[in-house]
C-alpha cells in the first residue's frame, strides 16, 4: 500500500497536517503488528546510544534518554514522514559540548528550545525547501569533521587514559593524549576492542538484535563478573535517576538570549538539515513523500519539549529510521512506540545501567563515528570539481580545527561565491556579425544581410546576472567601428538581475551617445516581465524587440535605409 505514495493536489493542501493523522485513514491490525515490532527492535538499539551520545556531549546518561523519549515522542507524533525516528545524534555532539563548556547545562536547555522555537518559524514560513540548496560538500565535510570530532572525544575511556581534564581543541587533546599513553588501561582497550568486534560480527548471527545491545550486556557482565579495574557509569557520573523529571524553565536573561542565538541558530539548521536527509533516504526506501515544512514544524517542538524535560537537542537519526524501515516500521505509531519502550527500559533497567564500562560506550561511539562519516568522498576528490573538492575540505577541516558553526559558514559563503563564478563561465557573450577590421561573420548570414557593415549582432547565452555582466560590456567595448544598428540576441538567456540590467543599460545609453539604435532579439516571457517592471522596454520602444535576430536584421535593415 505505501510502496508508491503519489502526492495530489488534495495532499499538498495538508503540507502542515502530520503524517500521522493520514495514515490513520488506512491503518489495521497488521500494520500495527509490524510498527510495533519495530518500535520495539528501535528502542533496543536507540538506549545505548542515547546513553553514548549524552556522555560524549557532556550530560549524564539518563539526559540522552529522556531526549530519545520525549523528542522522539513529538517527532512521530508531529513529523510530516512516516517513519522518521528523533532522538540525539552524534551530529550534536560538538555543538552541545562547547555550550555546556561556556554556558553550563541552563545555557544548553535554553539554547534547545530558541532552536525549536526558531524552527518552528522556519517550518511554518515553509523554508522546509530551502534546504536543499545547501550543497553536498557542505553537509558531507561537516559531517565527516563531527565524525573524526566525535572519534577523538572517546580515545580517553577507549584507552582507559588517567586524564583530570582533557583539552577543548583537536590538536590540543591529541597532544594531551599522547603525553599519557603512559596510564593505559589494558582491561578498558581490552573491553573497548571486545565491543567493536561484538558489534562488527554480532549481525552474522541475528540481524533482528542490536550488536550495541548485545555488546553493552556482555561487556557489562564481564566488567562485574570479573571486578575489573576500569571507569564505569557509577564510578563517573554516581547514581543515576530512571525517572522523567517535571518540565522547568530555566533562568532566561536577554544577555543570555544574545550570546545563545548563534548556537542555537547552529542547532536549528544541523536539525533541520539532518532530519530532512533523514526523511529523503526514508521516503526512497519506502516509496513515500515525505512533508517537509511538518517536519521542521515537529522537530521544533521535539526540541522545546526536549529542553523543557531537561534533554538536549533532537533531531531526526538516520541509522535508527533505517532500522525501523528494515524491521517493518511503516507509519508513526513505530515512532510512538519507540518512545513508550525506551521508557518502560529506562524504568526497569536504570539500576543496572551504572555498571556499564565507560570503555564499552567509547567503542560503541567509535562505530559510530565511523558509520556515520562520509570516508569514500576522499577517494572521489580527484574526480570531483576542484570547487566540490576544496569547499569539502575546508568544511571537513574547519568543523575539526575550530567548530560547526564557522565551518557551515565559510562553507555556504565559499560554496556560494564557487557557484557564482561557474554560472559566470557558463554565460557565454559572443560577437556573431559586424565589421570589425573586415567583415565578422560568425553567423554565415552577411551575404544576405544588405548592409553587414552597419549592424553589428551580438548573442548573450545564459544566465544574465552580475557574475557575466562585466563579461558582457569587455566584448561590446572593445568595437571600434561604431555601427547603425546594434542587435542583442537574447534567446538563451533565461533569468536576469538587477545588474545584468545595469549592463544593459550602460550598453543603451552608450549606443545612444553614439546614434546607434539598439534592438533586441528573442527575448523570453520571464525575462521579458523583468525588463518590463524595470522600465526598460518602454525606454528604448517596443518596436526595439523583435521576436528573433532575422526580424532584428529585417528592422536593421529598414532603419539604415
Amino acid at each position: 500500500m505505501f510502496k508508491y505514495e503519489i502526492l495530489h493536489y488534495e495532499e499538498m493542501e495538508l503540507m502542515l497536517v502530520p503524517k500521522l493523522f493520514t495514515c490513520l485513514k488506512s491503518y489495521n491490525k497488521k500494520m500495527f503488528f509490524n510498527d510495533v515490532t519495530a518500535g520495539i527492535v528501535v528502542a533496543i538499539i536507540a538506549l545505548p546510544l542515547s546513553i553514548a551520545l549524552a556522555i560524549a556531549s557532556g550530560v549524564s546518561p539518563e539526559k540522552g534518554i529522556i531526549t530519545a523519549i520525549i523528542g522522539g515522542f513529538f517527532v512521530s507524533l508531529l513529523g510530516g514522514s512516516r517513519v522518521q525516528i528523533g532522538g540525539p545524534t552524534g551530529a550534536f555532539v560538538v555543538i552541545v559540548l562547547g555550550i555546556i563548556t561556556e554556558f553550563g547545562i541552563d545555557g544548553l536547555i535554553v539554547a534547545t528550545i530558541m532552536a525549536g522555537v526558531l524552527l518552528i518559524i522556519m517550518g511554518l514560513l515553509k523554508l522546509g525547501n530551502m534546504i536543499k540548496f545547501i550543497p553536498y560538500p557542505i553537509t558531507t565535510g561537516f559531517t565527516s569533521g563531527i565524525a573524526i570530532i566525535i572519534f577523538s572525544t572517546q580515545i580517553k575511556d577507549f584507552f582507559g587514559l588517567t586524564i583530570n581534564e582533557v583539552p577543548g581543541e583537536f590538536i590540543a587533546k591529541w597532544s594531551c593524549y599522547f603525553k599519557n599513553l603512559n596510564t593505559l588501561n589494558i582491561s578498558a582497550l581490552i573491553v573497548g576492542l571486545m565491543t567493536i568486534l561484538i558489534i562488527a560480527l554480532w549481525p552474522k548471527i541475528n540481524k533482528k538484535i542490536p550488536g550495541a545491545f548485545i555488546a553493552i550486556i556482555v561487556t557489562t557482565i564481564t566488567t562485574v563478573a570479573m571486578d575489573l579495574d576500569i571507569s564505569t557509569i557509577q564510578t563517573q557520573f554516581g547514581e543515576i535517576s530512571g525517572k522523567i523529571p517535571m518540565p522547568t524553565v530555566p533562568n532566561i536573561s536577554v544577555s543570555m538570549i544574545k550570546s545563545l542565538f548563534m548556537p542555537a541558530v547552529a542547532i536549528a539548521i544541523l536539525g533541520s538539515v539532518e532530519s530532512l536527509l533523514s526523511a529523503v533516504v526514508s521516503d526512497g526506501m519506502i516509496g513515500g513523500n515525505h512533508r517537509s515544512n511538518m517536519e521542521i514544524v515537529a522537530q521544533g517542538v521535539a526540541n522545546i519539549a526536549s529542553g523543557l524535560f531537561g534533554g538536549i537537542p533532537v533531531t531526526g537519526a538516520i541509522a535508527r529510521t533505517a532500522a525501523n524501515v528494515k524491521n517493518g516500521g511503516r507509519t508513526p505509531i513505530a515512532g510512538i512506540v519507540h518512545s513508550i519502550t525506551l521508557l518502560l527500559m529506562m524504568i526497569i533497567l536504570m539500576p543496572y545501567v551504572k555498571y556499564i564500562p565507560m570503555a564499552s560506550l567509547a567503542g560503541i561511539l567509535i562505530v559510530v563515528s565511523y558509520n556515520m562519516g562520509e570516508w569514500e568522498e576522499f577517494t572521489q576528490l580527484r574526480k570531483c570539481p576542484k570547487s566540490d573538492a576544496i569547499v569539502f575540505l575546508i568544511t571537513f577541516i574547519l568543523t575539526i580545527i575550530f567548530d560547526l558553526v564557522v565551518a557551515i559558514e565559510i562553507g555556504m559563503v565559499l560554496a556560494a561565491f564557487l557557484f557564482m563564478k561557474r554560472m559566470a563561465d557558463i554565460t557565454k557573450c559572443t560577437y556573431l556579425m559586424g565589421n570589425d577590421d573586415g567583415i565578422n561573420d560568425t553567423m554565415g548570414i552577411a551575404g544576405e544581410v544588405n548592409n553587414p557593415s552597419e549592424i553589428d549582432i551580438y548573442e548573450i547565452n545564459g544566465p544574465f546576472f552580475f557574475g557575466a555582466a562585466d563579461k558582457f560590456i569587455s566584448t561590446v567595448k572593445p568595437i571600434e567601428k561604431t555601427p547603425k544598428v546594434l542587435i542583442l540576441k537574447m534567446t538563451s538567456v533565461p533569468v536576469i538581475d538587477a545588474t545584468g540590467y545595469s549592463a544593459l543599460i550602460r550598453l543603451y545609453k552608450m549606443c545612444e551617445e553614439a546614434g546607434t539604435k539598439v534592438l533586441i532579439a528573442g527575448l523570453q516571457k520571464e525575462v521579458c516581465e523583468t525588463l518590463d517592471n524595470y522600465g526598460f522596454i518602454s525606454m528604448i520602444g517596443k518596436d526595439s524587440i523583435c521576436e528573433d535576430v532575422n526580424e532584428g536584421i529585417k528592422k536593421g535593415q529598414e532603419m539604415i535605409l
